[in-house]
């Protein structure tokens, strides 16, 4: 048996209930109104306005016959009545409800726009806003959680693409070991000379472990970092992360400029903010060549690190940030660095939503690396 729907269940309930009470009071008007007295003196006469009525017809008689004739009347119309505001009723009634499972099935079925609109001022509107606020937080959950998949998504694909590419980068000293070591065991030609082609494999195994290690240290970069933020004056903390890159950059005949306010203060990750800043200094003494100027400064409350050299082309510079990726003029490990330095710079800048702008800039040229703080 199908089941009834709210309305037409509340509205035979109603009837039903309107109906009992028409006929009940039909019922005992029938039984009752011959019994009452309305003044009546005797079988054959009454009492009306001071005047004494005689009359042939019983009084009882008469009250019970008129009460049959008009009850089919009477209770007819009382039906209609009841029908009218059995309905009436029922819709007023069953209005919200029905609103409410018709809004709740259009949330099944993710209807970003269903919002239950009831202005009844009770319970039923209380109801209503529960479960629009229920809704609310379901989605924002539901956005929350297809953030954090996509983040995940993108965590596991760079992963991938940086185990491929650390793949890639140790096979060329492995190869280039293993041939070494090949030639040397068969006594191949020059190889047979180990005072020369120990020291170098002894090189070789000395990269591959510092390749190895800076690899597994840029992987913990894409670990979620504990570090609170720390109040701390950046001038004081930048004077002391240059004075390293000074003594290279004076090595190699390079001006270091480090111009800053006496006191500026941020909350930050230290030793991570310490790490990319580093790569950043380590980069610009990298590729800065001898009588150049590097130049440490703030503008506002920006940090500015610049390098006179050779500008890099605009379509390279997404690729810097890549992991491994050196430029063309500078593919060996020797000139131009492992190719994490910059990848490292962005996956933390990234983690502590830092911005920041690598660009090529003239007179002079130069690269300039700003940090938005």
């Amino acid at each position: 048996m199908a089941r009834i729907k709210i309305f037409p269940k509340t509205f035979l309930y109603t009837l039903s209930v309107l109906i009992f009470i028409v006929i009940t009071a039909h019922g005992i008007m029938y039984v009752l109104a011959p019994q009452i007295s309305l003044g009546l003196v005797g079988e054959k006469g009454m009492e009306l306005d001071g005047f004494f009525v005689s009359t042939d017809v019983d009084a009882s008689q008469f009250v019970t016959f008129t009460i049959k004739r008009a009850l089919p009347v009477s209770v007819s119309c009382c039906i209609v009545i009841a029908i009218v505001c059995a309905a009436l009723f029922s819709r007023s009634i069953t209005r919200n409800i029905c609103h409410l499972s018709e809004t709740a099935q259009r949330m099944t079925k993710m209807d970003k726009s269903a919002i239950c609109s009831v202005t009844s001022g009770d319970e039923i509107e209380d109801l209503a806003e529960n479960i629009n606020s229920l809704y609310r937080n379901l989605l924002k959950a539901i956005h929350n959680l297809e953030l954090e998949k996509k983040y995940v998504q993108e965590s596991e694909k760079l992963k991938i693409d940086f185990l491929r590419a650390a793949s890639h980068e140790l096979k060329t000293p492995v190869t280039a070991l293993n041939a070494t070591l090949e030639n040397m065991i068969l006594g191949v030609g020059k190889y047979q000379d180990y005072d020369v082609y120990l020291p170098e494999c002894k090189e070789i195994t000395e990269q591959l472990s510092e390749m190895i290690h800076e690899i597994l240290e840029t992987s913990k970069m894409n670990i979620t970092n504990e570090e609170k933020p720390t109040e701390i004056n950046l001038p004081e903390l930048l004077t002391n992360l240059c004075e390293p890159y000074k003594l290279i950059a004076a090595a190699n005949e390079i001006n270091f400029s480090v111009c800053l306010p006496q006191h500026f203060t941020v909350s930050i990750p230290i030793s991570l903010f310490e790490k990319a800043v580093s790569n950043i200094l380590a980069n610009a003494v990298a590729y800065t060549e001898s009588g150049k100027l590097i130049s440490v400064s703030m503008d506002g409350r920006n940090l500015v690190v610049e390098n006179e050299c050779v500008p890099v082309r605009q379509s390279e510079i997404p690729r810097l940030f890549e992991p491994f990726y050196r430029l063309d003029y500078a593919r060996s490990r020797e000139q131009g660095g492992n190719g994490l330095g910059l990848y490292i710079v962005d996956t933390i800048f990234s983690a502590l939503s830092i911005p920041y702008t690598f660009q090529a800039k003239d007179n002079p040229q130069r690269m300039c690396f700003t940090i938005y703080l």
